[in-house]
């Protein structure tokens, strides 16, 4: 089978009114949620679909780079191609990042051709389920964190996952008040990716590792991103006090940190997200070598539910010693009000996805085992511009986000 075309879809969510959300250092504005697709057809009329990261960038670079050099191509095996496209214009991380998350159409339509789902293409089933946990919590009062876990615990979701930044006695209030509200049997995950990056009043290291051994009474089942992400010795003295579980990971910048991360033993749990950081391709070699280090890994994810059941296909070929979560964002939806509202992310497939008790079931059907409904391209049409800010108070400073995958710095 040839690949006809390929083309890929920006699209927006404009949020009714700007959100404004106050942390301990500054505040960020939502205006928006965006989203990417790629949509690759055969010459058979079979198509693939996949999701991509939302930026004008990532669509630049699929239009100019990816598209030309996939178009008029024998689609027989995803890997030989990856292979020529890093020996010819893939030469830039950047670029093969974008090129590897394109790759998810090119399995979607191999395996629809092949009669196969993607899980068998990328190494074979080994289960059907993957566990999620519900992801949530931006930047609210101690109070409206232990309720919004509640909610998501109801929903049926086992575990809950918030990002704090209110102060170290805040933040520590609203993880005791979050596991009263959720009770012994839901897992608490602790984002907290904004500590090292709120300028001035960015955590200390000692604040860090106090705040650790006193969450750590709550039984959280990770404190994620505490230090910096270049900072593996600190995050390998953190995680040897043995204070609470240390994940880490979704800002690694390729395979080497990735392995060194691993192999130092700088963490619990690794993360990365497929769609920013390197697709199957990289995803599978980490997840190799993390079965052989006892650590375990999870899958970031912050986009649609077609980023979702794509990790999830890759998520079911290791037993859930090895890859044993993935990331669920809970948008605000009917009858559990959130962060903010994304209907986009669900939109995107014609059908929900099968969650049942926090468990994805992944379909066997042929590919991706769903169906993109392309009237989301007319029904969300693309806005330029970043989609959310922070801003700093000391020393005064914003920050533009404009892709799914947060940005890394610390002012």
């Amino acid at each position: 089978m040839k690949i006809r075309r390929v083309d890929s879809f920006l699209l927006s969510f404009p949020m009714p009114e700007p959100i404004l959300l106050p942390y301990y250092g500054g505040d960020r504005t939502i205006l928006k949620r965006d989203a990417l697709f790629v949509r690759v057809e055969g010459d058979h009329g079979l198509i693939g679909y996949g999701p991509g990261q939302g930026s004008d960038t990532a669509h630049e670079r699929i239009q100019r780079i990816v598209k030309p050099f996939l178009e008029g191509r024998d689609l027989k095996d995803p890997d030989a191609l990856r292979v020529l496209f890093h020996e010819g214009p893939g030469g830039d991380p950047e670029v093969m990042k974008v090129y590897c998350a394109v790759e998810v159409a090119l399995y979607d339509l191999l395996g629809k051709q092949l009669g196969v789902p993607v899980s068998e293409l990328v190494g074979g089933r080994v289960r059907d389920r993957i566990r999620l946990y519900g992801s949530a919590g931006m930047y609210q009062p101690p109070e409206e964190y232990a309720a919004e876990a509640a909610r998501i615990a109801a929903l049926g979701y086992s575990a809950y996952k918030m990002r704090p930044a209110l102060g170290p006695e805040d933040d520590l209030k609203t993880v005791r008040l979050m596991r009263e509200a959720a009770g012994p049997g839901v897992d608490l995950m602790v984002d907290a990716h904004a500590w090292w990056r709120m300028g001035d009043r960015s955590y200390s290291p000692d604040t860090i590792e106090d705040l650790a051994r006193r969450m750590g009474a709550y039984d959280i089942a990770w404190l994620e991103e505490p230090l910096p992400p270049d900072d593996h010795e600190g995050y390998k003295r953190l995680r040897d006090k043995q204070y609470v579980p240390i994940a880490t990971g979704e800002h690694e910048p390729g395979e080497e940190r990735f392995l060194d991360l691993i192999h130092s033993g700088a963490a619990d749990i690794v993360q990365m997200d497929i769609v920013c950081q390197g697709g199957f391709a990289l995803c599978r070699r980490l997840l190799s070598a993390i079965s052989h280090t006892g650590q375990r890994f999870a899958f970031h994810s912050w986009g649609t539910d077609l980023e979702v059941i794509a990790a999830a296909h890759l998520g079911i070929c290791w037993p859930e010693t090895v890859a044993e979560w993935l990331e669920y964002p809970i948008y605000t939806i009917p009858g559990c009000k959130t962060m903010y509202p994304f209907p986009l992310a669900r939109d995107i497939v014609k059908e929900p996805l099968d969650i049942v008790d926090g468990e994805l079931a992944v379909s066997a059907r042929p590919g991706l085992g769903v169906d993109v409904d392309e009237s989301v391209i007319d029904k969300y049409p693309w806005i330029p511009g970043p989609w959310s800010y922070f801003r700093l108070t000391s020393p005064p400073a914003t920050y533009a986000i404009s892709s799914d995958h947060s940005v890394k710095w610390a002012g």
